[in-house]
């Protein structure tokens, strides 16, 4: 069975290699052979004669095959028309087809071609790349080794240039420090020889010796006067507290708010400014030394009413103190500039104008005389004599005391102060004629003004609360002589309690005006026999544009200042309104 399949399998094969008739014959032969012998149970020899078969039929198929070949090119001329067309027809599609394969031939072969061509210019730049380093590697190892050096050179000129750079800066800062420090000290050593040169006939030897104590190593000067009378206790270093002036900074937004309350600006019950909306009203604009808020009253003020004002509580005048070379100070006449409400620009003032000014504010009105008792009989008996009055009504000109009040308790002026002895006062820092200055003024107690204390010091490190320190170390020296009669006086006239809020940030604008000062016409005193003698105030200059105060370019402001009109207060309210933080 197995050797029966096996002839029908290669028969399959067979038949479709040489041609179906010719194997037909053959098999169908060989198959009648095999079953015969098969039938016989002749196995063997029906195996081999199997064999024997296919070997046969091989040799046939191969003998086929030849003899097929030539016979096909015979036939290549056909005879008749049909057989030509057919050929023809067998031809030409066969070119067609040879065509387009020829094309696909030519496509491939471009293809072939342009890889070939791109992998050549491929692998040729990369040869010229890998030839170029090579050479460069080869070639500039000298260039390498000078670009090198060059480099080195230039990093090492860099940084001797950044430290010449440095040492120069640190030499000029070094200078600087030194250029300070020798200007500090030719302030004190100018303070020390003007002391020493004081006319100190007339003056209570005691209270000398408790201010120039309390002044200590400070360059400036310390007024010490009866606020009731003008009687002068002592001045210590005569030449900077009379004969010069200086910038009054902060002291100046006394005659801010007092101006500002009589002319209906700040409205006397709470202190509001009207039309403005201000984080402060008037007891802590005080208290805290509030620049916008005394700028926003200015400008609605004015600089005529500003002027008019400064005059009348004893500015850019002589005091008509008994000391010789006495300075009249300066007003800013004509400046419009913000800043002279609040800062005192163009302002010029003495220590002892500051300390009439604060005794004019809280002793009724009163500007006095202030005077040096030269004799035994003048301090025994002191007359008081009044420069002028202040002629304003008196509810306006105290309505600044409770913000001088809570200056000492707890604004720029509480370090140090002793708040059992009713200090009121105001104290001022900025820069003028090349260094900080430091102002304080004030009276003591606040209920009957029994003293006026005035201080003013110079230096880079000198500020408002230093000198209100040197005045509070005075006052706590002649507490014993103080005597508090309503320690409730200031609260109770105008029934407004200080607001103890946190203080703000105060930001001092460095600002150096070195203008000379003007001079004003001094008013003469005219006895007429009795206790008090008030003598009336010189006619005011008119304010002429050949006589105003013309600010140099070392005047102007570093700043320039806030000013926030009532429409831009509005405008910022209702913004913190639509955007709450």
């Amino acid at each position: 069975m197995l050797s029966y399949r096996l002839v029908c399998t290669q028969t399959r094969v067979a038949s479709r290699r040489v041609g179906r008739p010719f194997l037909t014959q053959n098999i169908s032969f060989s198959l009648l052979v095999f079953k015969a012998l098969r039938f016989m149970s002749l196995r063997k020899v029906a195996f081999r004669s199997l064999v024997s078969c296919l070997a046969a039929m091989v040799l046939l198929s191969g003998a086929v095959m030849a003899q097929k070949k030539p016979k096909a090119s015979t036939k290549s001329k056909p005879s008749t028309a049909k057989a030509s067309k057919s050929t023809s027809s067998k031809s030409s599609h066969s070119s067609k087809k040879d065509s387009k394969s020829s094309s696909k031939q030519k496509a491939t072969a471009k293809k072939d071609d342009k890889k070939s061509k791109s992998k050549k210019d491929k692998a040729t730049a990369k040869r010229d790349r890998d030839d170029d380093r090579a050479s460069s590697k080869k070639g500039s190892k000298a260039d390498r080794k000078r670009e090198s050096a060059e480099r080195r050179r230039r990093e090492a000129e860099r940084r001797a240039a950044e430290l010449a750079e440095r040492r120069r800066r640190e030499a000029a800062a070094r200078e600087a420090r030194e250029r300070k420090l020798a200007f500090e000290r030719g302030l004190r050593t100018e303070t020390v020889a003007n002391i020493a040169a004081d006319n100190t006939e007339g003056e209570d030897l005691n209270i000398r010796r408790i201010a120039v104590n309390a002044l200590g190593g400070h360059a400036g000067s310390v007024v010490v006067m009866e606020a009731q009378t003008g009687k002068v206790l002592t001045i210590v270093n005569q030449d900077w507290a009379v004969r010069s002036s200086i910038k009054p900074c902060s002291t100046i937004k006394l005659v801010t708010g007092v101006a500002g309350v009589n002319e209906g600006i700040i409205d006397k019950t709470d202190g509001s400014i009207e039309n403005v909306t201000t984080r402060r009203q008037l007891d802590d604009a005080v208290a805290y030394s509030d620049n916008g808020y005394f700028q926003r009253v200015g400008k609605i003020l004015g600089n005529e009413k500003m002027i008019e004002y400064a005059r009348d509580l004893g500015l850019g005048q002589p005091t008509g103190i008994n000391l010789e070379g006495e300075t009249a100070g300066r007003l800013a006449i004509g400046n419009n500039n913000a800043r002279i409400y609040s800062h005192g620009d163009d302002f010029e003032v003495s220590t002892i104008q500051l300390a009439v000014m604060a005794s004019a504010i809280t002793n009724g009105g009163h500007r006095v005389l202030p005077r040096v008792p030269r004799n035994s009989t003048e301090k025994v008996r002191f007359q008081p004599f009044y420069k002028a009055n202040v002629d304003l009504p008196q509810t306006n000109v105290r309505r600044v005391i409770p913000g001088m009040m809570g200056a000492a308790e707890y604004g720029t002026a509480r370090r140090g102060m002793d708040q059992d002895l009713g200090v009121a006062g105001k104290t001022g820092s900025c820069i003028d004629k090349g260094s900080w200055v430091g102002l304080f003024t004030s009276v003591a107690p606040i209920e009957q003004p029994k003293y006026a204390i005035a201080v003013i010091t110079r230096g880079q490190s000198e500020r408002g609360r230093y000198a209100a320190g040197i005045a509070a170390q005075i006052y706590h020296a002649l507490a014993g002589t103080i005597t508090r009669t309503d320690r409730n006086l200031a609260q109770t006239e105008f029934h407004i309690l200080p607001k103890n809020v946190a203080a703000a940030k105060k930001v001092v604008i460095n600002d150096d005006d070195s203008d000379d000062s003007d001079s004003l016409d001094t008013m003469q005193t005219q006895p007429d026999g009795r206790n008090v003698i008030i003598v009336g105030n010189a006619e005011r200059e008119s304010a002429k544009p050949e006589k105003l105060v013309k600010r140099t370019g070392d005047s102007k402001p570093l700043f320039a200042p806030v000013i926030i009109t009532p429409e831009e207060a509005a405008r910022q309210k209702r913004e913190r309104l639509a955007n709450p933080q």
